[in-house]
């Protein structure tokens, strides 16, 4: 399977032939299914576009990569209209151009507000009217809180359509309406009814029995061999490590300072991000500093950010560390003169996945 092929008649989509070329900002996301840029058409460089191109796959698993692109595909198509959730703007040989979801991911959001749980809901009313399970949203990055304060719901690679309402779709139907009163739990617990808890103390026997027989293996082929993950935790390695390793690296006169942050590796757990300020050394030549002490990722810097009282913004690296670009675009929105030192920082940055830290990995 190279390519998207579909019968279905394309009405409210673009003609891809039609399209003006488009460019590229950052790379939100790579992995084994797709890389996802953000970026813009030539004729209309205000607005932002997303482009998922599946043929960066590699060969082995690219007939994987194409199925998850048609699920999403398709329900994007049947979701023509409704808002909350991406708009489908055309397909073409290399994968698809859908429409920015201007947002923050509900783990940094953090809502507890009554609106946002309103707009959450209606939009699954929304695709339970047409018939479509998302059937991912135990991941609380794939919800997104707009600047008005309103949902948005973005990610439909794993989503159904189902064409009637038996066992299975209201199966998944619940398990989407039981995972986003979870997230709710976990941002605003005062906010949730009586009704909402008994549903999250009543999980279905198809979610007990998936959580006793098959999680494990989908967790090791997921995490391992594709590079997915949804996160559980190890020590902190920033406590336990990091002073040591940055008395071996600013013991440099070459090294002028260090930022060290945490991000979630693949398999399970966390990684150390080096930002290591000089400009003399490469990364091979900083590892030989750290005698044995491990960091997975090394990325020197010419300088880092900084409060105007020096110290470093540890919050900008954080960011960057953990591939969060759109909230990174919203602080540099808010404080423009740190784009010329951070924007470089940004575009050479070593992780592109969008796996999340949990509270466990943090202890």
């Amino acid at each position: 399977m190279e390519h998207f092929e579909d019968n279905e008649t394309d009405t409210g989509l673009r003609n891809v032939n039609e399209l003006a070329d488009f460019f590229t900002i950052t790379v939100l996301k790579r992995d084994v299914f797709s890389e996802t840029h953000l970026g813009f058409f030539a004729d209309d460089r205000e607005s932002r576009v997303i482009r998922r191109i599946v043929t960066t796959s590699p060969w082995w698993s690219r007939p994987l990569a194409w199925y998850l692109a048609k699920r999403e595909i398709r329900s994007l198509k049947k979701l023509e209209g409704i808002k909350g959730v991406p708009q489908l703007i055309a397909v073409d040989r290399q994968g698809l151009y859908r429409s920015w979801t201007e947002g923050t991911p509900l783990h940094l959001a953090r809502p507890d507000t009554p609106e946002f749980y309103r707009s959450a809901h209606k939009i699954l009313r929304n695709l339970r009217r047409l018939g479509i399970t998302h059937n991912d949203l135990a991941k609380p990055q794939n919800w997104l809180m707009a600047p008005g304060g309103q949902a948005g719901l973005i990610d439909f690679q794993l989503a159904s359509i189902h064409k009637g309402r038996g066992r299975l779709y209201q199966y998944f139907a619940y398990e989407d309406f039981r995972h986003l009163i979870k997230q709710k739990n976990n941002f605003a617990p005062d906010l949730i009814t009586s009704t909402e808890q008994r549903i999250l103390k009543r999980r279905s026997w198809p979610s007990n029995l998936w959580l006793a027989t098959s999680k494990k293996v989908y967790n090791f082929f997921t995490r391992t061999i594709f590079n997915w993950s949804d996160g559980e935790g190890t020590e902190d390695r920033l406590q336990v490590y990091g002073p040591q390793i940055r008395k071996l690296l600013t013991e440099n006169t070459s090294i002028h300072d260090i930022a060290l942050s945490l991000y979630s590796l693949p398999a399970k757990g966390v990684g150390l991000y080096a930002f290591v300020e000089t400009d003399r050394l490469d990364e091979k030549t900083i590892r030989t500093l750290l005698h044995g002490h491990k960091i997975e990722l090394i990325q020197p810097v010419q300088t880092l950010p900084r409060h105007r009282d020096g110290s470093i913004r540890e919050d900008v690296l954080q960011l960057i560390a953990m591939n969060q670009m759109t909230e990174l675009d919203n602080l540099l929105a808010r404080e423009p003169e740190l784009i010329n030192i951070v924007k470089p920082i940004a575009a050479k940055r070593l992780n592109f996945s969008d796996r999340q830290i949990s509270k466990t990995e943090k202890k």
